[in-house]
């Protein structure tokens, strides 16, 4: 399947001499002399690497097709991340290397989104923020509550983040899976 570069959008997904490129930002430039292009930012699926590519406008490129289904986390299994499909019941080993920073707040029956090519998992996206309890940190110091100092804490995931100095250990906390930062005390 193909598509127009005229027609990019972010976070689609192109298939590019076979391998998989996610579009981060695209650009559509006219300049005053000679034809229109689209200008890309594309982040290579398998490793991460950012490239910037050029194409001329209205040129077809391939569309990779990328299924999203919502899974369920079971467990790590050596290297793997074991995924279960909440509507067939189905296992599906993740890499670690697929899993990036995702795996840090992961818990066991925890959700996320697997995105799957041709069967393959090509990537895990977390809800915007997920509740942790914390295991370890410093015990707080009556009157602690006023300041905006933090401390570190680490998570039930072995996940560090810095933490209000009233926050104690076997609470739970609401942490920004996109920046790792505390935003809540949950009770």
């Amino acid at each position: 399947m193909s598509v127009s570069t005229n027609d990019l959008k972010n976070g689609m997904t192109l298939d590019l001499d076979g391998t998989l490129f996610q579009v981060i930002e695209f650009q559509h430039v006219k300049p005053g002399k000679g034809g229109a292009f689209v200008r890309t930012k594309l982040r290579n699926v398998k490793n991460g690497a950012v490239v910037e590519k050029t194409f001329n406008a209205g040129v077809k490129v391939g569309l990779a097709i990328v299924e999203r289904k919502d899974m369920q986390y079971l467990y790590v299994d050596g290297a793997d991340h074991v995924f279960m499909d909440l509507q067939t019941y189905e296992q599906v080993h993740v890499p670690g290397e697929i899993m990036g920073e995702a795996a840090g707040y992961l818990t066991e029956g925890g959700e996320a989104q697997v995105s799957l090519h041709q069967g393959v998992p090509i990537s895990v996206d977390l809800p915007a923020s997920m509740v942790l309890a914390v295991t370890k940190t410093d015990p707080g110091v009556r009157g602690d509550t006023r300041t905006g100092s933090l401390k570190p804490a680490t998570l039930e995931t072995g996940v560090v983040v810095n933490v209000p100095l009233f926050v104690e250990e076997g609470e739970k906390v609401k942490v920004d899976t996109r920046t790792g930062q505390y935003i809540e005390r949950v009770k």
